[in-house]
C-alpha cells in the first residue's frame, strides 16, 4: 500500500453534517455526494451528473438505513462509518470515485442484514454455530441485493468483503492480505471501531481508548491490515475522535454537506 501518504497534523474546522442530503422536490431519494465533491477542489470542471444516483439506488440507501433503525443502539452507525471511511480515503489520496464508493459503502455494507431474523440480530447471548452461518450470510445477501444496479458496482466488494481478515480467516471467501479489496479493508476498520464504541445487545460500549487497544490487538493477531490501522490511529485524535462535530448538526441540507466535505478535505487533504 505504497500510495498511503504520510499523516499530517490534523485539526477540524467548523461543525457541519455528513448525512445524506435531504431530498428536494423532484429529486431522487438518496445521496447527492457528487454535488458535495464538486466543490472540494479540482472537481468543478466535471459534471455532477457523472456521479448522480437514480431512484433505485436511493431506495437501497433508504433500505440500508431502515436496517440500521431496527435497533436504536445502532442509530447513526452508517453515517459515522461513511464519514470515517471517507476521511481515511482522503488521507490516502484516493480518487473521488473511490471516495464516493466508500461513502455509499458505509451506508450499504450491512444491507444484507435485512434478511437476518431479529432472534439472531438481537440475541443477547452467544450465537450457535447455525446462527453464525445465518449471520455471516449477510455479506453475500447484501451483494445480491445491490449487484443488479450498475452504479453500485464499485461498492459490491465493500459489501461482500468487509468481514475478511488479513490472515485469511475471515468470511465469506477467506481472502488474505492484498487479496481483500482496499476499500473493504478501510470500511472494515471504521466498522469495527464504531461497533466497539457503541452499545450492542451482547455488550456495553467501550471507551475509544479501549476500542483502539482492541483494534491493535486484532492487528497484532493478524486480522487487520496494519497500514490501514496505522493511518486510522494517526487520524484518530484530530479527526475521528471528533466526528460528532461533523455528524450531529441540525442541518441536513446540501449546503451543509458541501461544507462537511470541504472541511474534511482541509483536515486530511
Amino acid at each position: 500500500m505504497g500510495h498511503i501518504k504520510e499523516p499530517k497534523s490534523y485539526s477540524l474546522p467548523m461543525r457541519t453534517s455528513c448525512k445524506p442530503v435531504a431530498v428536494r422536490d423532484g429529486e431522487p431519494r438518496g445521496l447527492l455526494l457528487a454535488e458535495g465533491l464538486a466543490v472540494t477542489g479540482g472537481f468543478a470542471d466535471r459534471p455532477a451528473d457523472e456521479f448522480a444516483i437514480d431512484e433505485t439506488e436511493g431506495i437501497l440507501l433508504a433500505l440500508a438505513q431502515a436496517v440500521e433503525q431496527r435497533d436504536q443502539q445502532t442509530a447513526g452507525h452508517c453515517e459515522r462509518l461513511a464519514f470515517i471511511s471517507v476521511a481515511l480515503g482522503m488521507a490516502m489520496g484516493l480518487e473521488r470515485p473511490k471516495l464516493l464508493a466508500l461513502y455509499r459503502g458505509g451506508f450499504l455494507h450491512d444491507v444484507g442484514k435485512v434478511g437476518i431474523p431479529d432472534s439472531i440480530m438481537f440475541k443477547p447471548s452467544a450465537l450457535t454455530a447455525d446462527e453464525w452461518v445465518t449471520m455471516r450470510s449477510h455479506t453475500a445477501r447484501g451483494e445480491e441485493i445491490c449487484r443488479h444496479l450498475s452504479s453500485l458496482r464499485p461498492v459490491l466488494p465493500i459489501i461482500r468483503h468487509h468481514h475478511e481478515r488479513w490472515d485469511g480467516s475471515g468470511y465469506p471467501d477467506g481472502l488474505r492480505g492484498a487479496q481483500i479489496p482496499l476499500l473493504a479493508r478501510i470500511v472494515q476498520v471504521a466498522d469495527i471501531y464504531d461497533a466497539l464504541i457503541s452499545a450492542r445487545p451482547y455488550k456495553p460500549a467501550f471507551t475509544p481508548q479501549d476500542a483502539l487497544r482492541i483494534i491493535q490487538e486484532e492487528t497484532d493477531r493478524g486480522w487487520r491490515d496494519p497500514e490501514v490501522v496505522s493511518l486510522f490511529f494517526a487520524l484518530h485524535e484530530g479527526v475521528i475522535s471528533r466526528i460528532a462535530e461533523f455528524t450531529t448538526g441540525a442541518d441536513r441540507n446540501l449546503e451543509a454537506m458541501r461544507d462537511t466535505l470541504a472541511n474534511l478535505q482541509l483536515a486530511v487533504g
